[in-house]
């Protein structure tokens, strides 16, 4: 009898034990994007999960158009569904302002947060405070197979123009054996054809609006450009462009389908990598083509992890994002996954690594192309806004989804360019002067 006692007394307690040790376990929501690098971090959080027994990581990723609706919906409501939220530098200031995010204060001196970059780092405060921290930051670049430019006898300079882009495209394309000469995103939507778009019309002498907030769709070098852009889509993209977003041109690229893709910087390690690319010891760069003007002709763009300020685990989500961000992040992955698939673009440290300097040979001309993009001086003409593949106001989230939609139809040819333009530039206005700009 005693012995029965003692063992009811013993399950008792243990179940009382695991009963608080389950009340203990604090469950961090992250909301991502399924880009590869983020796909990575997912895998390898099992490492955080048993250094923090006492927080359970729920994951939630998206295709990218999907998160932003989510994530924006979820913030502004306050309904406290996320933790962590995987924002761009176009959200960040925003939304610190809006008092939706939680500022990086008191972060611990190993963390090193003056070793981020600071363009990136300046990208993510709002009046002197961090409000996100950066998980990879990118620009863009123009890839290339370096045997089918031999084969052609085409030489890439260190940056091409886009009247080159466009005479090579049509060299390079064969579609009996299943190449196009160039893949650029199609799908519409603010973060995928408007982003690209929007370098190129900068490029070509073109700006969203001029400084009286008065938009220029309809301008000849919005025309020039979007005309550009749809032609070499149409004669030498591979089919259904308007469909295709960053993944899907990063599969077509990494199965030897694209001559040519100008895309963020971030796809240079994916496709380097011999486990992820058919192609991977046939890959060169060169920074991103210009058209009139050096101006805008490339992105800064960076994803980081944030913390809403309706999250009820502000301080799990925290020790989770900076462990996600630190430098033994980068080490783990380098060790782990291999050192092209580090999380770019953030550290200074990474580009002071040997081992990813030996293992990376894109490594120093994706810095360049971080450091120069300037997104204060975007345009050949003054403009109010800063961003370049953006516009830096809250109203932009909708007016860049109505462009790409439009655009996206003229590629597709469901509508003439000139009819896309015009439309987008009554859109445009409309949604502006309801939003009380140009008064």
């Amino acid at each position: 009898m005693k012995t029965m006692k003692k063992t009811t007394l013993s399950l008792t307690v243990a179940a009382a034990l695991f009963s608080a040790a389950a009340q203990a376990a604090t469950t961090v929501t992250i909301g991502t994007v399924n880009n590869g690098d983020m796909i990575i971090m997912q895998r390898l959080s099992k490492q955080f999960e048993e250094q923090h027994p006492d927080i359970k990581l729920d994951w939630v990723v998206l295709e990218e158009n999907v998160l932003r609706q989510r994530l924006t919906t979820d913030i502004a409501t306050k309904s406290g569904q996320f933790d962590v939220a995987t924002i761009g530098a176009y959200e960040v200031p925003i939304w610190a302002k809006q008092g939706w995010l939680k500022p990086f204060e008191n972060l611990p001196a190993d963390y090193d947060v003056d070793d981020i970059l600071k363009s990136v780092r300046d990208g993510l405060s709002y009046e002197g405070k961090l409000y996100a921290l950066p998980f990879y930051s990118e620009s863009s670049m123009l890839f290339y197979r370096t045997d089918l430019f031999k084969k052609a006898g085409i030489e890439m300079p260190a940056q091409p123009t886009w009247d080159q882009v466009k005479e090579w495209a049509g060299k390079l394309t064969d579609k009996d054996a299943g190449v196009y000469g160039i893949c650029l995103r199609g799908k519409p939507g603010w973060g995928e054809n408007v982003a690209f778009l929007s370098t190129m019309v900068h490029s070509y002498g073109g700006q969203w609006f001029d400084m009286k907030w008065q938009p220029t769709l309809d301008s000849p070098e919005w025309k020039a450009a979007v005309t550009d852009y749809v032609n070499l889509l149409n004669q030498y993209g591979p089919p259904g462009a308007a469909s295709n977003g960053f993944n899907e041109n990063l599969s077509l690229f990494a199965s030897g389908k694209c001559a040519m893709w100008i895309d963020a910087t971030v796809a240079a390690g994916l496709l380097f990598n011999p486990d992820e690319s058919q192609v991977a010891d046939k890959v060169g760069f060169a920074q991103a083509p210009i058209g009139k003007t050096e101006k805008g002709s490339h992105w800064i763009w960076s994803w980081a992890l944030a913390i809403p300020n309706s999250s009820d685990a502000q301080d799990a989500a925290t020790q989770f994002i900076t462990w996600a961000t630190s430098k033994s992040y980068v080490e783990l992955v380098g060790e782990q996954v291999g050192w092209t698939s580090v999380p770019p673009g953030t550290r200074q440290s990474t580009y002071e690594n040997p081992k990813y300097i030996e293992a990376a040979p894109f490594a120093k001309p994706v810095l360049q192309a971080i450091e120069s993009a300037d997104p204060t001086h975007q345009t050949l003409n003054p403009s109010p806004y800063t961003g370049i593949q953006y516009v830096g106001i809250p109203e932009f989230q909708a007016i860049g989804t109505q462009v790409g939609q439009m655009i996206a139809a003229a590629l597709a040819g469901q509508m003439p360019v000139d009819q896309a333009l015009k439309g987008a530039q009554s859109s445009v206005s409309r949604t502006m002067r309801q939003a009380g700009y140009g008064k």
